[in-house]
């Protein structure tokens, strides 16, 4: 069976005949006044030819052919193996079951036989079963997950004589596109889907340990902070502890207090007592009224290791801060202190760990990961805006820390003039040059930000740190400021002070370029000494200056250094990575070649193409894209001056399928609604199989032949033309 099908307006179809009315009536006349010779005649049939096809086009014809379909019609059912149908929350007679083995019950009663009678049933999973991994052709590890819209696809792909299709699924995709779009291609070919919604409509009674975010490595000796994230479906609160565990020994416990039906993320403390690589654990105990019992743990692994930092500081007088500061540091076996004292009037400061003069060049400054800048400025016997202008470039170029510590002689006001001036985290007033002293003590007030920081805990416990912070000594004397810059995070307050923006800032961090600045508006953090020594005071900048290292230290070697973020990637996180090259002279690489080569899991190596970044440093960077999880063994070299670094990256798969979520619904009833099919919970299977039975035939195939697109039709039109001119040319027309 077939016909001609038009989609012209009736005023195209008149134009249409006024066109041909007119190509008929130019050429008799035409023909008329050139003789009646026949070679015209012949010309003036091909061009009205043309003309006719032309304004056929214009109807946008299609033929269409409809083909019977001789084989019987067939209805395929989809069951979702995935791993969130292992969610326990179905009803089944006096038992509650996990969706999968509902469906697995279903399956073993032959509920689809009814429609055996009149079609051809097919069925199979869909879905990544737990515990399965998939690979590519290329032998690569996929993403475990629900593809909704890639089974809906596939069935219509390779099935001819299709019914119906009906899925048996909780509706959580995540994995590919919306399944919608695969719908409206089923509603084209008149194909209804179905669906039984199998699960709960609200998410289980349940605490679960959703994820750990631990950092690459942490220091020997000092407190690595463990942020973790724990999800909350109970409908109260809950008092527990969160214990890190390596094996069966007990590293660390943390007693929290878990809002209801809420999501909750804090960090653990943990303070290792030797070099290694650990796989840990963290977990929390079971309640009793919770539905799932084995997600309340996530494991990790991280690297405990032994690194010395560079430290410049950099005073124009030794003040006490400064002292006991330069003292702490010096003492540290973690340090390698270099100081730089600005004797007003006198010259510089000499004596052990004391430099004559300040690093000025990008050799001699790029081996510091942290610079403190205290009572200094830009001007004469001080820094140079040269020297400003290095430190910037450390900072920005190099990954490298910035303190700021003002003190009462004024000179950081001199620096909002230099190239230090975008890096500063707070607006300094400079109506209060030598800033603002009262006679009865204040304190630093830990903001909501401040509570939680690494930067600011002494003690794993919130509020027992809330606790110390207003039990520390206070200050009489701070830095004139006015508010936080946009981007700058402050971490406390003055306790007494306030302006029209709130309280002032004194303690304030924001990222600059690859690196971290600081700044500290009081100079009295070492009155914390008092009684207890260094507990408080040191560990306060030791905790600022391996957090703003810890980039440059995540791997290195002799003359080449690599970091990369994010520092614990998953699959489809872009990676950035930045290496620093020196030659063999100590000196930052310019215009060198640097390679970078990427080998995954399946051992398929990768170049990479890493390219100098704008402003020297001996920084090369490089971005790809990890296709599957595992261990990436990362190569940098630079063969002409024989620097090689070679370190692994590990790449874990996102947990997309996760236990006791509630059902996704609201897709299914879409893609119901828009095919013309329906959806139903598990009690209504059987009588939506009834109504599968009783559906129609399957339409006859229809193939279309669109005429008005077709390039050989196109084709026919521009070669008529041609011969109509050609021809014309050759019988002497004009």
């Amino acid at each position: 069976m077939s016909h001609w099908s038009f989609a012209a307006s009736f005023i195209v179809i008149l134009a249409g005949i006024g066109v041909l009315v007119l190509a008929a009536w130019l050429g008799w006349g035409n023909w008329q006044r050139n003789g009646r010779r026949g070679k015209v005649a012949l010309l003036e049939v091909v061009r009205f030819v043309a003309v006719a096809m032309l304004a056929f086009t214009l109807l946008q014809p299609e033929y269409i052919r409809l083909i019977k379909r001789t084989d019987p019609p067939q209805v395929v059912i989809l069951n979702d193996a995935s791993g969130s149908m292992q969610t326990r929350d179905v009803v089944s007679t006096n038992d509650i079951v996990t969706r999968t083995a509902w469906i697995d019950t279903q399956n073993k009663s032959a509920y689809w036989t009814p429609l055996e009678a009149g079609s051809k049933v097919m069925t199979g999973p869909f879905g990544t079963p737990p515990g399965v991994t998939t690979t590519n052709a290329l032998g690569q590890t996929g993403e475990i997950g629900t593809d909704l819209s890639g089974a809906l696809g596939s069935v219509l792909r390779q099935q001819r004589n299709l019914k119906a299709v009906l899925l048996l699924t909780d509706g959580d995709w995540n994995l590919g596109p919306s399944p919608i779009g695969v719908a409206t291609r089923y509603r084209d070919k008149g194909i209804p889907v179905y669906s039984v919604v199998t699960g709960r409509d609200e998410p289980i009674a349940d605490l679960a340990m959703e994820e750990v975010a631990a950092p690459a490595y942490g220091l020997f000796g000092e407190q690595i902070a463990i942020p973790y994230t724990v999800q909350s479906h109970l409908p109260r609160d809950v008092a527990t502890e969160v214990r890190l565990m390596q094996g069966t020994e007990q590293l660390a416990a943390k007693k929290i207090t878990l809002p209801a039906n809420s999501r909750f993320r804090d960090s653990i403390m943990w303070y290792p007592r030797e070099v290694g690589e650990f796989d840990l654990r963290l977990e929390f105990p079971v309640e009793p009224d919770e539905g799932l019992r084995d997600n309340n743990s996530a494991a990790f692994q991280i690297a405990v290791r032994v690194v010395k930092l560079s430290v410049l500081v950099v005073d124009s007088q030794p003040r006490w801060e400064y002292r006991y500061l330069r003292n702490a540091l010096a003492r540290d076996p973690g340090v390698d202190l270099s100081c730089m004292l600005f004797h007003p009037n006198i010259g510089t400061g000499g004596g052990r760990d004391y430099l004559s003069t300040f690093p000025g060049s990008r050799e001699m400054l790029t081996r510091y990961d942290v610079v403190f800048l205290g009572d200094v400025g830009v001007g004469k016997g001080q820094l140079s805006t040269k020297d400003a202008g290095l430190i910037r470039g450390l900072v920005e170029q190099q990954g490298s820390g910035l303190v700021f510590m003002p003190g009462r002689r004024g000179n950081h006001l001199s620096l909002i003039d230099s190239p230090l001036k975008e890096l500063m985290p707070v607006v300094l007033d400079d109506a209060r040059p030598t800033g603002t002293g009262l006679q009865n003590e204040s304190m630093l007030m830990l903001s909501n930000r401040g509570r939680g920081h690494l930067l600011t805990r002494f003690d794993a416990d919130e509020l027992v740190n809330e606790q110390i912070w207003k039990m520390l000594p206070g200050f009489y004397w701070s830095t004139g400021v006015t508010k936080s810059r946009p981007g700058s995070e402050v971490l406390a307050v003055h306790s007494e002070l306030r302006n029209q923006f709130g309280r002032i800032p004194l303690l304030a961090i924001r990222d600059a370029g690859r690196g971290k600045v600081l700044f500290m508006g009081t100079d009295s953090a070492w009155r914390w000494r008092r009684g207890v020594e260094d507990k408080f005071h040191y560990r306060f900048w030791s905790q600022i200056a391996r957090w703003m290292a810890h980039k440059r230290h995540l791997a290195e070697k002799e003359g080449i250094r690599l970091s990369f973020s994010p520092e614990t990637p998953k699959v489809g996180d872009r990676i950035f990575l930045q290496a620093t090259v020196l030659d063999e002279a100590g000196f930052p690489l310019e215009n060198g070649e640097v390679n970078g080569v990427i080998v995954p899991p399946t051992g398929r190596g990768e170049q990479l193409e890493l390219t100098e970044v704008e402003g020297g440093w001996g920084v090369y960077s490089a971005e790809f894209l990890p296709q599957e999880g595992g261990p990436i063994e990362i190569t940098i070299s630079a063969p002409e001056h024989d620097r090689e670094l070679k370190t692994k990256l590990t790449v874990s798969l996102h947990k997309r399928e996760k236990l006791g979520r509630p059902v996704n619904r609201p897709v299914l009833a879409e893609i119901a609604s828009i095919t013309g099919g329906e959806s139903v919970n598990t009690d209504g299977l059987h009588e939506l199989i009834k109504r599968i039975s009783v559906l129609p035939e399957p339409r006859p195939a229809e193939i279309r032949t669109r005429l008005w697109s077709n390039p050989w039709w196109g084709g026919a039109i521009l070669l008529l033309l041609l011969v109509y001119w050609t021809g014309r040319k050759l019988v002497g027309l004009v």
